[in-house]
């Protein structure tokens, strides 16, 4: 016997409103392992980026204080090469001046330049014109002057002259120099 008008259906637990629950919790949780599985990628590669930052940070830092050394050395270099250049250009005034000095009348063979005094060689055709006018101004310049005289052809007569500076100048020199060091 029948009683009812519709077939009977085979019942299931998983009915269209489970299912739309199951599909919609599924795909929150597939989005939820997924963004999970981003972040952990994601965390991964910072942290291989902060080691390889800091990595190069060390060697920023090395070749930092490198170049910094190369600095200090270059201006060292810098400074030296200065000074050289100033006692050049001293030296080649030192060796004009000393050139306007000597008179057309007196010929020098040889000069020599030490550390605080100056020998000249050369000929002069007497006494009279090396005394006026080479001694006077040498005399002038240096404290010791000492001039020796032989004779030479044709009447004319070779002279040494040795010139020096007196210490106490360089004991001045000395001293103020360790002043300013100080």
């Amino acid at each position: 016997m029948r009683y009812s008008y519709i077939i009977p259906r085979k019942k299931s637990i998983f009915t269209a409103e489970i299912r739309l629950v199951i599909t919609f919790f599924s795909m929150t949780i597939f989005m939820l392992v997924g963004t999970y599985s981003f972040l952990l990628y994601k965390d991964t590669m910072f942290i291989k980026d902060k080691r390889l930052i800091e990595n190069q940070k060390i060697v920023f830092q090395k070749n930092t204080k490198e170049m910094e050394a190369q600095i200090l050395l270059i201006e060292k270099q810098n400074s030296l090469s200065q000074k050289i250049f100033t006692k050049n250009s001293v030296l080649k005034d030192s060796i004009k001046n000393l050139f306007d000095l000597v008179p057309q009348r007196i010929t020098l063979s040889e000069a020599k330049l030490l550390e605080n005094g100056l020998i000249l060689y050369g000929i002069t055709p007497n006494k009279d014109v090396y005394n006026f006018m080479l001694h006077a101004p040498l005399r002038s310049i240096f404290h010791k002057t000492y001039s020796s005289f032989y004779p030479a052809k044709g009447g004319w007569l070779r002279f040494v002259s040795t010139n020096y500076m007196d210490d106490e100048t360089d004991e001045i020199l000395d001293e103020n120099k360790g002043e300013k060091h100080d």
